[in-house]
Parts: C-alpha cells; sequence; structure tokens
C-alpha cells in the first residue's frame, strides 16, 4: 500500500493531483524508443548514489537494492559518485543514455536545494532529470548537547533571544538541509544564531557530545545511537507524528512550532528523456519494493519511514513544490555555498 502520511495534508494533495495517467503527464514516445522500453529492463541497471558509501542516501539503496534487481528481473547495481553535495554523481546521470539503465537514488538537497546556493550547476534538476517515485523519509529530531541548558523548543527559543548571537548550531555542510531547517526556524521567530559549518556528519556529532556546539538538526537514524547511550538530549521531533524510536518526545507541533514540520525525502530520478513507459516500469517495480514486508523492516530498522508518490507525474510536482520552498528560505537567509 502507497502511503504519503510521512508529508503535511498540502503536499498529500501535491502528490494526489498528479495521478493522472502517465501518457498525458510525461508523453507517451513511439517507434523504436517504445519498442525498445518494451523488452526494459534487458540487462543490468546502474543505480547512482550521489554520496559517500554508508551515509543518510546509501541506506535505503542498499536496502531497495535487492528487492528492486528481483522484481525488475535484473541486477542493480549501487555505484556511489560522492562530491559536491551530490553535484558530481547527478550530473553524470543527467547526461547518460535516457534509456532507464542509469538511475539515481537522492535526496531533498540535491534535488531541491543546490540549484539555489551553487551559481555554476552543470545541468537543471527540475528539467535535466525526471522524477520515477519517493522511497523514503528520514525523520528529523532537534538535538543539543547535555551541557546546553534548554531542554525543550519553547526553553530553545528564550534562551537564544536571552543570548543573541552566541548559541551555537553545527550542520554538515553550508548548504544543507540540516542547516537550512534551522534558518527557517531563525526566520519564523526573529532569532540570531552562530552557524558552524562542518563538512560530513562526523565533525559535528563529535563536537556536540562535547560540548562545543549547542544544538541542531539531524536526521533520526544518526543522533538516535548517541542519545540511546545519553551523549545528548533531543528536544523534539520535526515530523507530524511523534517517533516510534521515541514516543515520549514531543513534536514541533505539539510544542506549538507548526510551521517547522520539515522532510527530508529519498527518490529515484532518471534522464529527462527517458520513454514514459520506461518510467511507469520503474515506477511500478518501486512501489512494489518499498512495499515489501521486508523492505518495510529494514527500513524501519534503519530508521526511515517507506513512503511512494502516488505517480512519477505527482513526485515531480512534489519535487518542484519543495524546490520553492527551500529557494525561498535560501534567499531571506542569504545563504551561500562555500
Amino acid at each position: 500500500m502507497r502511503s504519503d502520511r510521512a508529508f503535511s495534508p498540502a503536499r498529500r494533495t501535491l502528490l494526489a493531483a498528479g495521478a493522472t495517467t502517465l501518457a498525458s503527464g510525461l508523453g507517451l514516445r513511439h517507434g523504436p524508443a517504445e519498442a525498445q522500453s518494451a523488452s526494459y529492463p534487458g540487462h543490468p541497471i546502474t543505480m547512482v548514489v550521489p554520496f559517500a558509501p554508508g551515509g543518510a542516501t546509501d541506506v535505503p539503496a542498499r536496502i531497495i537494492q535487492p528487492k528492486l534487481g528481483e522484481i525488475l528481473g535484473q541486477q542493480v547495481v549501487v555505484d556511489n559518485r560522492d562530491g559536491a553535495n551530490g553535484i558530481i554523481g547527478l550530473n553524470q546521470v543527467a547526461r547518460a543514455k535516457p534509456d532507464g539503465y542509469t538511475i539515481a537514488l537522492t535526496n531533498v538537497g540535491s534535488m531541491a536545494v543546490n540549484e539555489h546556493i551553487y551559481k555554476d550547476m552543470p545541468f537543471k534538476p527540475l528539467t535535466d532529470l525526471a522524477a520515477v517515485s519517493l522511497v523514503c523519509d528520514i525523520p528529523g529530531i532537534v538535538v543539543a548537547s547535555k551541557k546546553f541548558p534548554p531542554n525543550s523548543m519553547a526553553e530553545l527559543l528564550a534562551y537564544i533571544k536571552q543570548n543573541p548571537g552566541k548559541v551555537t548550531f553545527a550542520s554538515p555542510g553550508v548548504g544543507s538541509v540540516n542547516r537550512l531547517q534551522v534558518e527557517e526556524l531563525a526566520l519564523s521567530h526573529g532569532l540570531q544564531l552562530l552557524h558552524v559549518p562542518y563538512k560530513g556528519g562526523a565533525g559535528p556529532m563529535t563536537d556536540l557530545m562535547a560540548g562545543r556546539i549547542d544544538f541542531m538538526f539531524l536526521a533520526l537514524a544518526t543522533g538516535l545511537p548517541q542519545i540511546k547511550g545519553g551523549r545528548i538530549k533531543v528536544l523534539g521531533a520535526s515530523t507530524r507524528q511523534r517517533l516510534p524510536q521515541l514516543p515520549d518526545v514531543p513534536t514541533l507541533a505539539e510544542q506549538g512550532f507548526p510551521k517547522n514540520v520539515t522532510s527530508s525525502w529519498q527518490g529515484v530520478f532518471v534522464p529527462a528523456s527517458t520513454p514514459a513507459p520506461v518510467i511507469q516500469t520503474l515506477y511500478d517495480a518501486l512501489v512494489r519494493t518499498v512495499n515489501d514486508p521486508g523492505v518495510q523492516a529494514a527500513m524501519a530498522e534503519a530508521g526511515l519511514i517507506p513512503v511512494t508518490s502516488a505517480s512519477p507525474k505527482a513526485f515531480q510536482d512534489f519535487v518542484a513544490a519543495d524546490s520553492a520552498k527551500w529557494g525561498d528560505v535560501v534567499r531571506r537567509a542569504n545563504v551561500r555555498a562555500e
């Protein structure tokens, strides 16, 4: 069963509104391309993950890889192409032959944020890549150093206002969604904060545990072991519903911050000119894969929420809406790439 429950009602509307026929949304091809797509897939598929092995985007790729290959009847090979916050790997996919044999599994940052913070993007995410389906959502949490006085979101805001420009927050990169989530909070409440960017996720976690950084937005899967180990504390969940892994932790919405519910989604994309029947085949296989009980159990264990889109067109519209949202935050917060 498909689920869009990880997203707000407005976003679910975007997904449902796109559930028109794929032929009208993407345009059917005829002739050689159509004949070719009828036999798709005829050989192994490369799934490019534009980030390092073991990272937040690599995890769902490894989870769906075996079942997706089984359903498609061909081997799916994960190819990690790390660099430039996902730009290098996605550029490879955007320039690949549009035949469905080179696909990408990537995230909100690379598809909805990068184009707003990097001046010279070698491709345009919304026009050079075509959306296939969401795969999962990565729940987010707000965590803090054990040495940091606030123990709730209300206390956090009060403390920041009492200490303008002195409270530090970390992120794994200047243009990361983790950073933009805090910027959105600051813009909403007129806060003055000190951003400390890192290159990757290891540095901020180490300094957060040591008390050198005050707080940050973080993926549940990354922070859960440290929370359970008592090395950091959690102030809230940036999800619409409480997390089963942290049932006693209230959401930001419950604490009076409904506008700061955010989604760190992951999804599959192909080159923009890929024939519609090929996209449909991939979409159908992804829906079956994500809804497989074994895949769902593995995602739950990894701290992921499995979710698929109502259609490829619905996902394309969803990505465009998220790009507009984060583009507005980038402009208002004056975020620039390093």
